[in-house]
């Protein structure tokens, strides 16, 4: 479901302005549809919409249900959500009132170290799905911010990821700078966001500075060098005033060395940006590891001193092996993806 063909319903159903708006906000808020402000509605509404709303409540409650909560020692919790046609998409509820979700079931990017590409596209996420495990969060949480970082690449689905951002900036009261939407990196991204009335923070997955090595990590993505890739987020980030969140799976003998560090530093110098080091999260059967807790503290150190806004974060649900994809293909008995080989770094590298 499309969020505006849920609009269109409501006016179908005598909603004027003020209705739609309503209904529309009690649902993104987790409330009853029939609340307003004052309580629940009596005549406010019209009477061929007030007769719909519980079915119309039944059938929004179905876009997004909890086949299973994995709560984590950080205090995070992994959600298995089934969607109405039966197909299973992941959610995060995050620290500090945020919650990650999905905008695609599966992925057409193919990241090497993910598993959530391992069986390609499956489909879309409609906009009003998007929204659902963001209502399906906020019934267990107070949810401030939301994440595009789930299962999918939202650029691939821009249309019904745009529809959701603009819901949830305005009716879901969720402000704009904590709508975060997280790209490989897609022109079209460039093209679209400074044109919304809800301009959301941007997170570009950098993950290397080499651009052949990056088209091996990520072998169908746009073909954007990380230096354009970076120029164009730094416009972004004049033009919204949000510095850009570069994403950098840390894969241990990867991208952790020397040339990478420096690599960084001449791209990032001078540059509205914060540096996300996000260590790997281990799939059983993949090629990449880990790097030591230690190696990964001495990375972010050293960019810190070399003037990069460096943050290492650990990836939500470590401790029950929840890294995007692994709920969805342990419940759907997925094989680990196969990892190409990837040139590992000189002996020299940092470590």
């Amino acid at each position: 479901m499309r969020i505006e063909h849920l609009r269109q319903r409501l006016r179908d159903l005598g909603a004027k302005p003020c209705h739609e708006q309503q209904v529309l906000r009690s649902w993104t808020h987790a409330l009853r549809l029939d609340t307003t402000r004052r309580g629940l509605a009596a005549d406010f509404f019209p009477a061929p919409l007030r007769d719909a709303l519980p079915a119309l409540a039944d059938e929004l409650a179905g876009l997004a249900r909890v086949r299973s909560e994995h709560p984590g020692e950080d205090g995070s919790a992994r959600l298995l959500v089934d969607l109405a046609d039966g197909q299973a998409v992941e959610s995060v509820l995050l620290l500090r009132d945020g919650v990650c979700v999905s905008s695609q079931v599966g992925c057409a990017v193919g990241c090497t170290f993910c598993m959530t590409g391992r069986d390609g596209l499956l489909r879309q996420v409609g906009s009003a799905e998007i929204v659902a495990q963001v209502v399906l969060a906020r019934t267990r949480r107070p949810v401030k911010k939301v994440v595009f970082m789930g299962m999918g690449e939202p650029a691939h689905n821009i249309d019904n990821v745009l529809e959701a951002i603009d819901l949830l900036g305005t009716e879901g009261g969720i402000g704009h700078k904590n709508l975060v939407f997280s790209t490989v990196g897609d022109r079209r991204v460039f093209e679209r966001l400074p044109l919304g009335r809800v301009r959301p923070a941007l997170a570009l997955s950098l993950h290397t500075t080499r651009p052949e090595l990056r088209e091996q990590l990520l072998p169908r993505a746009p073909r954007i060098e990380p230096a354009e890739l970076v120029e164009l987020g730094e416009a972004y980030a004049r033009a919204t005033g949000y510095p850009i969140q570069y994403q950098w799976t840390l894969l241990e003998g990867v991208n952790d060395n020397d040339d990478e560090i420096e690599g960084i530093v001449r791209l990032l110098a001078g540059k509205y940006a914060i540096m996300n080091m996000i260590p790997f999260n281990t799939v059983e059967g993949s090629e990449f590891r880990r790097p030591t807790r230690e190696h990964a503290d001495a990375i972010a150190a050293r960019l810190q001193r070399r003037g990069i806004l460096t943050k290492l974060r650990q990836s939500a649900g470590q401790d029950i092996d929840g890294g995007c994809g692994q709920l969805r293909a342990r419940a759907l008995h997925v094989a680990p993806p196969r990892s190409r080989r990837i040139p590992q770094a000189p002996d020299d590298a940092v470590r």
